[in-house]
This record gives C-alpha cells, structure tokens and sequence, in this order.
C-alpha cells in the first residue's frame, strides 16, 4: 500500500416503514425487491462502488474531523508515512451531530447538520489520503446525536413527566435507538460517504444510553414495541445498518464496548458479542485499560496494567468468536490517551504494552483512539520495521 510513499509523493498541498417515518431511498433499477420485517432490502449482482480494498492488516489512527479537516491533517499524513500506520478512521459523523461536510441527505440539510460541518473540501483531502496509500474508513456515530434528538424529537429518548427530551448525565440528548429512522439516517450518510470514496464504514454507538437504572427508569422509548428488549432493538438496528451497506461493496464495522467480550448479558445498553460478530465484517472492541473497574480480571488497578488487560480481554473475545460458524475480523480500538490524572500517564510504552498483547494472540490489527487526535511518533514502528518480529514477551 505504501508505494506512493517511497516514491516521495507529497500532495499535501491539495488538502494543506416500520417503527420509523423514513422515505426509503431504493437504486433507480433494483433487480429484486425483498421485504424483510423492519425494512425493504434490496440485492444487487455487484457491489454499487469499486471503493479500493486492501489484503494488509489495518493499523489505523482515529482522526477526528477538526484535524482531518486542517492543517493538522499534513503532520498525520506525515506520520503516516514514516510509520507502520495505513489507515486513519475519519469522523463522518461525531456525537454532537455535526458532519465531516455538507451532505446532500435530506434529513442532515433540515436538521442542520449541514451547517456545522468541519471541512467543505473533503474529495481533495480524500484524495491525499489516496495518493498517500493511507485507507480512508468513515466512522458515523448513531445513537448519540443531539442535534438529531434536538431537531426530531418524534424520534428522541423522552422524559417520562413529559416535561421534554431525556439527557445523560452531562446533558446530552439521545435519538431513540428503537426507531427505525435513526438508523436509517446513518445508512444513509454512509451511503454517501462511501460514494465519495471512503474505503470502509464503521458505526459507533450501537447501543443505549450506559446510564444509571435510576436515570434509564425516567427514560421513554417511543418508538419500542410491546416487549421489546435493548438487545432486540440493537439487532434489529444492526439488521438495518448491514442490510443497507452490504450492498456498496464495502466492509461494515462496529465499534462495542470492550467488556462484552466477557460479560454474560447485554451490559444494559443492548450490546452482545456474538450478535456484532455473526454479521459485521469487523468489530471494534474498546479495550481501554482506563475503562475498566478495579478488580476487572483479578487486576486492582486495570489502567495500570495495560498488557493484561488487553490481553484478558482479547483472549475471551477471541475464545467466544471461536464458537461461531462465521465471525467477524476482531480489530481492538486501544488506547493512545491519558484519562484525566489517572495513572501512569500513557507513554510509548503503554501503548506498544497493548499492541503486543493484541499480537501475541495472533491480531495484527487494532486502532489508536486519542480523541485530539494527537499521537507520538515513538508509539509507532517505523515503516522499515513493519515486517521484524515481534519478541516473545508473554507473561
């Protein structure tokens, strides 16, 4: 992939009817119509778009849209370049709502997303990443979308006194995870994003609100059927989401939480295993050291211990991955930030700790999430020693 990289190419310069009331947006000659039970699905004989795909293990950095969308974006093409990074995952869509750029999905330009958006030269940036063989993947957040919430609150999480929307505890406002429409509005940014070259599709926020019971009991779905569970609301959004990507020919992939790797039920956010890994060509988990309690994996100090608990956890992910006819790539988000004053502060060390865990068991692919989107060069391997062997440090 990196071919245009040692050929010194710099081109910078150039970048310096269910549930929901959603109009389904069908191809203009569609060979076969099927009705499924949330949605019509469409099959096609060949993928919609020709987006370039890669056989190399995705080492990927998340670059969130202000960086992607300034100068910013030349100091990571740089270090792209110089390192064993080949992919950067793009903020399409972030959790305030906001676009990467205009859109021409009708709901985004009535809601105005349109109007916040980060960047409005996103092909020619686009086309860097290209130049520079870096692979372009659109992450769209879904549930957490307050400006949706805001602007269709038909299709938001409502308070039960009636008193308007529903918030989390820092205030945030959330779509309805049970209707149909939200996540068909992702579908269809992400329809978008891939016709503008994007080489990937991942979703974020899969889920419910990882709020308190006592928070979630005043919490109105709207859009909920009699009986419906959390988790069945998440399969039938899911159903929705690679239904309707499938057929562009790219991969789909979700980010999870990293502890449904290990957890029995649905973590109260509606989030299982094996429903991601049965269908999405890969998952993400977020095996941050700093997400998880004291006493996870026998640990008393999981943030401290970034080796074994990436490695506890990819271990159980891969042990009920094992089960499934058909399972997903496993591709862990790890962690490249430091959380708040918790110690130790991340350093190169912590972050090879994890990436040597992850390799050790065989998985040569993972993301680097620092929500600045600030990352240390001597985090990475340089390009040259991609291919050295890693050295046996199991513990």
């Amino acid at each position: 992939m990196k071919l245009a990289r040692q050929a010194g190419a710099l081109l910078l310069s150039a970048a310096t009817l269910s549930r929901g009331l959603f109009a389904q947006q069908l191809p203009s000659s569609p060979d076969k119509l099927q009705l499924r039970g949330v949605e019509l699905r469409y099959v096609l004989p060949e993928p919609l778009f020709d987006n370039e795909q890669t056989s190399e293990p995705i080492k990927a950095l998340y670059v969130n849209a202000w960086a992607f969308g300034s100068t910013k974006l030349a100091q990571l093409v740089r270090l792209a370049d110089s390192t064993e990074i080949n992919a950067f995952v793009v903020d399409v869509k972030d959790d305030t709502g906001c676009l990467l750029y205009p859109s021409d999905v009708k709901v985004a330009e009535e809601i105005g997303a349109t109007k916040c958006v980060r960047t409005r030269d996103v092909e020619s940036r686009l086309d860097t990443l290209r130049a520079h063989d870096i692979y372009a993947i659109a992450r769209i957040v879904v549930a957490k979308d307050p400006l949706l919430a805001e602007r269709r609150p038909h299709w938001s999480v409502q308070n039960r006194d009636g008193s308007g929307l529903w918030r989390d505890r820092i205030g945030t406002a959330w779509v309805d995870a049970y209707n149909d429409s939200v996540w068909i509005y992702a579908a269809l940014l992400a329809r978008e994003a891939v016709k503008l070259g994007f080489n990937e599709v991942q979703f974020d926020y899969v889920r419910f609100p990882d709020e308190p019971k006592e928070a979630m009991a005043e919490a109105v779905f709207a859009a909920r059927k009699h009986g419906e569970t959390q988790r069945e609301g998440v399969q039938a959004g899911i159903a929705i989401l690679t239904h309707r990507i499938q057929p562009l020919g790219v991969p789909v992939t979700f980010d999870i939480f990293g502890l449904t790797s290990s957890a029995t039920g649905d973590l109260g956010i509606g989030q299982v295993w094996e429903d991601f890994v049965s269908v999405a060509d890969v998952v993400l988990p977020m095996v941050y050291p700093s997400h998880y309690y004291r006493g996870s994996y026998g640990l008393a100090w999981p943030n401290g211990e970034p080796y074994r608990v990436v490695r506890y956890a990819l271990s159980e992910a891969l042990e009920r991955s094992r089960t499934l006819a058909k399972a997903a790539t496993i591709r862990p988000y790890l962690q490249a930030f430091t959380l708040g004053r918790r110690k130790p502060r991340y350093t190169p060390h912590e972050i090879r700790e994890q990436i040597r865990a992850a390799e050790e068991l065989g998985i040569d692919t993972w993301v680097l999430w620092n929500p600045r989107s600030v990352y240390q060069r001597d985090s990475l391997r340089p390009y040259r020693e991609q291919a050295a062997t890693i050295p046996d440090g199991s513990q």
